[in-house]
């Protein structure tokens, strides 16, 4: 116990303004990192480790142990190693955040949200295919580049309309089990294959190919994806790993422009004009 005394007299002994600016520094970086995690599962297993590191660190410097002394010394790189390959999705999805935050256009303020009339056109089909139960899955990107995605599919960049995207989901048509990549005002390409979701949250296991499809691509990326249900003709709204309910094309067009232009995000409970919003997986 009186060496670990000795050791914070030692340190405070010799404080000054540069190591204070050095520790507001470090905290600035760690607080910053830890957000970047945040609602992930490598957020709780990290509270664990640092919680059972603090406690180890403690024993040895009170009980002058060699032999934690060695621990704490040659254990944390190893931790620390086997956090990033345990955790690669979660810490790969915060390194997505900071390029898009980081990026020219973030910083220049321009975004690659469809205009107001893409916007429309996408919610006019959607309840046009809603109401004739024509499943559909239409991938709306943002800052997080889609080339990846829109590679898996056939190649159309054509101008955005009511009729292109119906005819895209015709049933029986070649492209109606894949999903349509919109950039701005054009649809890039159709029949895209999407990651699925590998969350099985408990009461939603029912959710289909589609809609796992577009939990799975909110995930990864910054995309709004709007997938609609071949059975029941239900809309749903997928955004920042999160599945958005809306009853009509008029709330899926409110849905979309604040998600674009408003928090971007949603939130849990209920969403504009009634819709229901349900938490699937955190991101």
């Amino acid at each position: 116990m009186d060496k670990l005394f000795d050791d914070i007299e030692d340190a405070f002994s010799s404080f000054g303004w540069e190591n204070a600016l050095e520790i507001a520094f470090i905290t600035l970086v760690i607080f910053w990192l830890l957000r970047l995690v945040r609602g992930t599962t490598a957020m709780t297993v990290i509270r664990g480790i640092s919680i059972v590191a603090m406690v180890v660190v403690a024993l040895s410097r009170a009980l002058d142990s060699v032999v934690l002394d060695w621990i704490v010394n040659n254990a944390i790189a190893v931790i620390v190693i086997f956090v990033l390959i345990v955790f690669q999705p979660e810490f790969r999805r915060a390194l997505e955040r900071v390029g898009r935050a980081g990026g020219v256009r973030a910083w220049a303020g321009i975004g690659r949200d469809p205009g107001i009339e893409a916007v429309r056109a996408i919610s006019r089909a959607s309840a046009a295919l809603a109401e004739r139960h024509s499943g559909a899955l239409i991938v709306i990107e943002r800052e997080t580049g889609l080339q990846d995605v829109v590679d898996t599919g056939i190649l159309l960049d054509a101008e955005i309309s009511v009729a292109l995207i119906e005819s895209i989901f015709y049933p029986n048509s070649p492209f109606h089990d894949g999903a349509a990549v919109v950039q701005e005002d054009r649809v890039l390409a159709a029949c895209c294959i999407l990651p699925r979701s590998a969350e099985h949250p408990a009461g939603l296991e029912y959710l289909g190919t589609r809609h796992r499809a577009a939990i799975g691509m909110s995930e990864q990326t910054d995309a709004i994806v709007v997938a609609i249900s071949e059975e029941t003709g239900g809309i749903s709204l997928a955004s920042g790993g999160r599945l958005i309910r809306v009853p009509d094309g008029a709330v899926l067009e409110a849905n979309l422009i604040e998600l674009m232009h408003g928090n971007g995000r949603g939130g849990n409970g209920r969403g504009r004009d009634g819709s229901r919003t349900i938490t699937v997986a955190g991101s």
